[in-house]
């Protein structure tokens, strides 16, 4: 049932999962198998092979994190959390992916620059507070060509912000988060220097901060302000190469309506019930990920500020940091688990 109340016929034994499930073990090895191939024979590669098929292993990677988010590919938490906790792309430790993305899914505040954490938009408070550097920015990251090229650094540097006060005050949700993060980035760092000997640099620059971007391309379109929290989530009927890259999140109209179903009984979904999730999405939908980087690789998709928000009176008048209290976060995250 999606948050505005609706639900779409469920087929039947949809809600049953199954105790191991092999498709999306078999995308594990693949993802695994292909990072060992690049980076082991990394030096005899040349560059544009390595640097494209090194941003698919490690943003395909990124999609089996958000599978094991919404509890695949076995019914034990701790088990799906082991399969992925070699950290490929190295910036945001997994459990920090988990609470935001769970609340991520209250679709009713989908969007909202103050509930949604991965929302895009900001309150008309939070945009002058930018300044004129960080406005120009803003603008560019809702170009393609700015997600691509710039998104990854201001994803980073605005995990980092949120993040580092929480671990300087302690907080031990945070501080056992970011200690697994430095185990699963130092399993991955110790192959990738000691045993293949790429340069921390190199692997940053060539596998990291791409595998960051092509994950940023999905998430472009992913969403739009709307009244109706249904229209708010896209559809885009990708070709197989990104489908299977995204493991069919590119079908996200439907995954937020129904979040539990695994990625590879998605598309069969979506053919039985297309016309009715199109007619519940608003018909917000894209051809493919061809379409969005041809409308979108020099323009905006849109403005920054939410248009939820009504603008900010006076430039020299702020409101407050647009910030839950420190125990508010803490509440709201261990209400995710």
């Amino acid at each position: 049932m999606s948050a505005a109340g609706h639900t779409i016929g469920r087929p039947a034994g949809a809600s049953r999962q199954a105790a191991v499930e092999w498709p999306t073990l078999a995308v594990t090895a693949a993802v695994y198998g292909g990072f060992g191939a690049l980076t082991w024979f990394y030096h005899t590669l040349p560059l544009w092979l390595v640097i494209p098929a090194a941003a698919y292993v490690v943003a395909w990677h990124g999609s089996l994190q958000h599978e094991a988010i919404h509890h695949h590919p076995t019914r034990r938490r701790w088990l799906n959390e082991a399969l992925v906790l070699p950290n490929l792309w190295l910036w945001m430790p997994y459990r920090v992916y988990r609470d935001t993305h769970l609340e991520h899914h209250r679709d009713e505040r989908l969007t909202d620059p103050l509930d949604d954490p991965e929302s895009y938009y900001m309150t008309p408070e939070q945009w002058q507070r930018c300044g004129p550097v960080g406005r120009g920015l803003m603008r560019l990251r809702n170009t393609i060509t700015g997600r691509l090229l710039a998104g990854p650094a201001i994803a980073v540097w605005s995990l980092w912000r949120d993040q580092l006060p929480r671990l300087l005050r302690g907080e031990q949700r945070a501080l056992r988060a970011w200690g697994l993060n430095v185990a699963g980035s130092a399993l991955v760092l110790a192959w990738t220097t000691a045993v293949c000997d790429i340069p921390v640099l190199e692997y940053v620059a060539f596998f990291a901060y791409p595998g960051i971007a092509l994950t940023l391309l999905r998430s472009f379109a992913e969403h739009r302000a709307e009244e109706d929290p249904e229209n708010r989530s896209v559809i885009v009927d990708a070709a197989w190469p990104f489908a299977l890259l995204f493991l069919n999140n590119n079908l996200h109209a439907l995954h937020h309506r129904e979040p539990a179903i695994a990625w590879y009984d998605l598309p069969a979904r979506y053919r039985a019930e297309r016309a009715r999730i199109l007619a519940a999405n608003g018909n917000y939908r894209f051809r493919g990920y061809g379409e969005i980087i041809a409308r979108y690789l020099l323009w905006p998709k849109e403005a920054v500020v939410h248009p939820a928000y009504p603008p900010v009176e006076s430039a020299g008048r702020f409101a407050a940091p647009c910030r839950r209290p420190p125990e508010a976060e803490a509440d709201r995250h261990d209400a995710t688990g």
